[in-house]
């Protein structure tokens, strides 16, 4: 039987506790054990697929298609492990589920509740991701803060769990904020307290506490925090704020966080090798030269929309011994009469996937600008549509080519709805989802970059690269560097005699990691740094 980590956070959102559980996650990988992860979210949603990157950052897709919490993302970086659907999943799924059930008469005409009914769902998910991957850990994060009305069935569902795998097979990590309070010149303890308070009042007594705050949370301060929280004062541990989320782990090691959980849970503790998150964060430390990189996208007031991209194009940075300067630019804001001034002194320029019509001409500008400057450009998903509607006007001689999905009537539709999306209706779940193989074709830049006949990228969309118009944009020179096996879809195109222009209908940021940095980020960061 598995051994399960519960996370849960208090005071505050956006403590961090995400990285905190993948932290622990890389730890305890490290010392040989089999990790898996899980995300708990409490809201309505069926899932984050058609929620906006304003409100919740980033829609992380997995290898067998699930829309996930972008968590799932810091997860799969830290612990290295591939995860599924079965790793996310939200409140709305679970009622989701269960009224479908309802329905079908499923329950004999029985009430349903939220005790058992909805505790007893979620606790099966529980097992499920368990099942599946035969871990020998899993950790829980549940998402939200301690005392959200929405996040109580989670938190009963975990309790009850507790007490059916019986002491020794869980542990309890509560999260907490400990702020600083200038004017008295000292962190404070209080709201921690509370915290743990609620959450003792939910039936959940935590086994530790990791207290996150932007100064020195002292001993003293721990020991207050567990005399009054009842917790052993060597399970209260200090998390402040790094440099580098990647030295979170290396920080909480030094306070035996994960050897302590380990005795928790009645586990041996084999030896550790942290070597490989160290070499990378010695080489980020090493890096002398900068890079500055455009993002021209969308959501450009909200990092965390772009996080997998962010984070991708460090790891490419530290590869080629550069810090990587990003420069978000709203591409809304864009226009043919700007755009060399705004992108001027850029020595790449990125544009990310995204929905919608906002914004899609600044990307068409920025595209032109990498091809007319040979500034190094990579284009992920609608960056790739973006080019090829670019390359399609201004070379191609295709007059005011773009999308259908903007311009049901356009004249030159270079980028059409998928045949086998016409007859969706639903939003949710149901665009090209997942990893798809694609056949690169040999003597391309694609070729050189992946050196493999096929690889496979994460895919997200609706739309693709319109046959009708192939021979036409082959015959003005865009190279088609990859393709689905059967040869039906444009996965990947690139321009000959440019320095580095690369653009995939894919989302290779999903798959990188601080050690394995993707081949595309790695080559289009190295391309920008011989832009001088």
């Amino acid at each position: 039987m598995a051994k399960y980590i519960f996370v849960t956070g208090g005071v505050v959102s956006s403590l961090g506790k995400g990285i905190t559980a993948a932290s622990l996650g890389h730890l305890l990988k490290a010392r040989g054990y089999k990790v898996t992860m899980q995300k708990m979210d409490p809201y309505l949603n069926v899932d984050p697929g058609t929620m906006s990157p304003f409100q919740h950052g980033e829609v992380f897709v997995t290898e067998d298609g699930h829309e996930g919490d972008l968590d799932l993302g810091h997860y799969e970086r830290f612990i290295d492990e591939n995860l599924t659907r079965a790793s996310n999943f939200t409140q709305g799924s679970i009622y989701q589920t269960l009224i479908a059930r309802e329905r079908r008469g499923d329950f004999l005409g029985g009430t349903v509740q939220v005790i058992p009914h909805v505790t007893e769902a979620i606790k099966e998910r529980l097992r499920r991701v368990s099942d599946h991957t035969q871990a020998d850990i899993v950790i829980v994060e549940i998402g939200g803060t301690i005392g959200d009305i929405e996040g109580q069935p989670f938190i009963e569902a975990a309790r009850q769990f507790r007490k059916e795998c019986g002491p020794g097979n869980t542990a309890f990590i509560h999260c907490t904020l400990v702020p600083y309070i200038s004017a008295a010149h000292e962190v404070k303890t209080k709201p921690t307290q509370h915290s743990v308070k609620e959450l003792r009042s939910l039936g959940v007594q935590p086994d530790f506490i990791v207290c996150r705050s932007d100064h020195d949370v002292s001993l003293a301060v721990r020991e207050k925090i567990a005399l009054f929280c009842d917790v052993a004062s060597e399970q209260v541990l200090s998390c402040i704020d790094a440099p580098s989320i990647y030295e979170v782990p290396l920080h909480l090691h030094a306070q035996q966080f994960d050897e302590k959980v380990l005795a928790c849970l009645q586990l041996p503790c084999p030896s550790i090798d942290l070597s490989p998150l160290q070499s990378f964060l010695d080489a980020k430390a090493a890096c002398q030269d900068v890079v500055d990189i455009a993002i021209v996208g969308k959501y450009v007031s909200l990092p965390d929309a772009y996080l997998s991209v962010n984070e991708a194009l460090g790891h490419a940075g530290v590869a080629n011994g550069t810090a990587v300067n990003i420069h978000f630019i709203d591409g809304e804001a864009v226009t043919a009469e700007n755009v060399a001034s705004t992108l001027a002194g850029m020595q790449g320029i990125l544009v990310p996937g995204g929905f919608g019509q906002r914004a899609f001409e600044g990307k068409i500008q920025a595209a032109r600008y990498a091809r007319e400057n040979n500034v190094p450009y990579l284009g992920i998903c609608l960056g790739m549509q973006a080019a090829v509607c670019e390359f399609a006007r201004n070379v191609a001689g295709l007059a005011n080519a773009t999308s259908t999905e903007f311009n049901a009537d356009a004249m030159h539709p270079v980028i059409d709805l998928m045949p086998e999306q016409e007859d969706v209706e639903d939003k949710g779940g149901t665009m090209r989802l997942g990893a798809y193989p694609c056949k690169v074709v040999p003597d391309t830049r694609a070729a050189q970059i992946y050196g493999q006949e096929i690889i496979y990228e994460r895919h997200r969309h609706r739309f693709e690269v319109n046959n009708a118009y192939r021979a036409c944009l082959v015959e003005a020179g865009l190279v088609i560097s990859g393709e689905s096996p059967d040869g039906r879809l444009v996965e990947m195109v690139e321009l000959p005699n440019h320095p580095w222009f690369v653009a995939s209908q894919g989302h290779p940021e999903f798959k990188s990691r601080p050690t394995r940095p993707h081949p595309l980020f790695k080559g289009f960061v190295a391309a920008a740094l011989q832009v001088r």
